[in-house]
């Protein structure tokens, strides 16, 4: 089981709109359909942050999470959905409503307050930013209340202090249950760059038995996923985090991009897991 690989994909994020690529879903109707040609392409997780039908802004409104969720579970019942509480510029308990009203099997789980940039990496032009933020106490707030509604964290580590802030908290005795699961995040304006040495130190912080995921922005999501294969991590892909696809051209839909990762598993001789055999490797549940 443990050569099993995870494909999770990140259907639409807070700043893709169809403007960046024109299959971002926007609808509940949209979300469904994506989600299950995902989960045709091998697809056992989708990361969903909602939209706006009519805008294509992200919200985190509790009814626009809940008309989606139905969408998806009604074409997709197999899947494993992840709800984000990632928001700029939003109250905590705003951020957690949706994860607490829907209860999912998984919810993004942040893990250190940063600069948080959409920049030109060739120029330096930092085009948008923002304080993201997300202290000790919203973490530690955000945790009990997953724990209490059995929603599995999945802590991003943006840059190496996330790491670090995550295993203080886990000192405190009942705030996670193990093993727990990460997704190291590389590209951001803000945070860490994708570095293969940087990768494995953090991987060898990481708690005993814990899984880990990968997801790099933009042209950092090939190589993260490349060295995640090999390491024995899992991969994330999806509209959220590129638009594109390895050559290029712009991605039909977050699915297309799960092709190219089970070619990759292939050569790494990592099998695809199912939905049930992931969630009997993150222990969900």
């Amino acid at each position: 089981m443990k050569e099993k690989l995870i494909i999770t994909a990140a259907l639409a994020g807070a700043a893709t709109t169809k403007n960046n690529n024109p299959n971002t879903p926007y609808t509940p109707e949209e979300f469904a359909e994506e989600t299950y040609r995902c989960y045709q392409e091998g697809v056992t997780i989708v990361h969903i942050h909602a939209k706006d039908p009519d805008t294509g802004m992200a919200t985190m409104d509790v009814q626009a999470h809940r008309d989606i969720v139905a969408a998806v579970r009604d074409r997709c019942p197999e899947m494993i959905i992840n709800i984000s509480t990632g928001a700029v510029q939003t109250p905590p308990e705003q951020r957690i409503a949706p994860t607490i009203d829907i209860k999912p099997e998984m919810a993004s789980y942040n893990t250190n307050s940063m600069n948080f940039g959409i920049a030109n990496h060739k120029t330096g032009e930092v085009w948008m930013e923002f304080i993201y933020d997300n202290t000790f106490a919203m973490m530690e707030d955000f945790a009990r209340q997953m724990k209490e509604n059995n929603v599995k964290p999945e802590c991003e580590i943006f840059d190496p202090g996330g790491l670090y802030n995550v295993l203080l908290l886990r000192r405190k005795e009942g705030l996670f249950e193990e093993p727990m699961h990460f997704q190291f995040v590389y590209g951001v304006a803000g945070g860490m760059q994708f570095d293969p040495l940087l990768h494995l130190s953090l991987v060898g912080q990481l708690p005993q038995n814990a899984t880990y995921s990968v997801c790099g922005v933009g042209p950092h999501q090939q190589k993260a996923a490349l060295q995640s294969a090999i390491a024995g991590g899992h991969i994330r892909i999806g509209l959220e985090d590129n638009v594109k696809m390895p050559n290029g051209n712009p991605a039909r839909g977050s699915w297309e991009q799960a092709i190219w990762v089970k070619e990759i598993a292939v050569i790494a001789g990592r099998p695809i897991a199912t939905a049930n055999e992931t969630r009997e490797m993150l222990h969900l549940g």
